[in-house]
């Protein structure tokens, strides 16, 4: 089972979302498949994907952006695979300057992103990988919202793809579908 979690405004209607769900429902692998639309609270999400982690059991987290900081401590907490896509890796500070009203991307409701939602990141941030070999790096050089060097310093050990061009939506998404539903071992 795949847990997906989108980023900071996303949601499971994004374009990673929607084609790794479509390309698993080819594969006859749609019942293995989960998606949720994440809440602003951080403490929240994550209370969300442990009771989908429990309920659906999932062995492994695809995270994009601030989904790849909740996967990486998901897959910490509960011994998953994590595939991490342009992660955050210092969530509490890249966000603290988003504190305020914000929109989430889709549905175009309004939220408030609080001083409590960055110390709720912090509470999680894992400062040691115990397992790299559990992680696969996804991370484009173009990205120009998170510096991918970043999370190649923080992710050494793990298996790594680190692409030329590319920007923070990671545009050679689609080449991976397959690879990421193998790298699950789903196949």
């Amino acid at each position: 089972m795949i847990l997906y979690l989108h980023g900071f405004t996303s949601g499971p209607e994004s374009h990673k979302a929607q084609a790794l769900g479509a390309r698993m429902h080819e594969r006859g692998l749609a019942e293995k498949f989960v998606c949720p639309q994440l809440p602003a609270s951080p403490r929240e999400a994550i209370a969300l994907a442990e009771s989908l982690i429990t309920r659906h059991g999932v062995s492994t987290v695809v995270g994009s952006s601030l989904g790849g900081y909740y996967a990486t401590y998901l897959a910490e907490t509960f011994d998953l695979k994590a595939v991490l896509v342009n992660p955050a890796v210092v969530a509490h500070l890249s966000l603290k300057d988003f504190v305020g009203p914000q929109r989430w991307l889709y549905s175009g409701e309004t939220f408030e992103f609080t001083r409590d939602h960055v110390e709720e990141l912090r509470a999680i941030e894992v400062p040691i990988l115990s397992k790299p070999q559990r992680f696969w790096l996804l991370v484009e050089e173009g990205d120009e919202t998170l510096d991918y060097r970043h999370a190649v310093s923080r992710y050494a050990g793990a298996r790594q793809t680190v692409l030329p061009g590319g920007d923070h939506s990671f545009t050679r998404w689609d080449d991976y579908l397959d690879p990421v539903i193998d790298f699950a071992g789903l196949s």
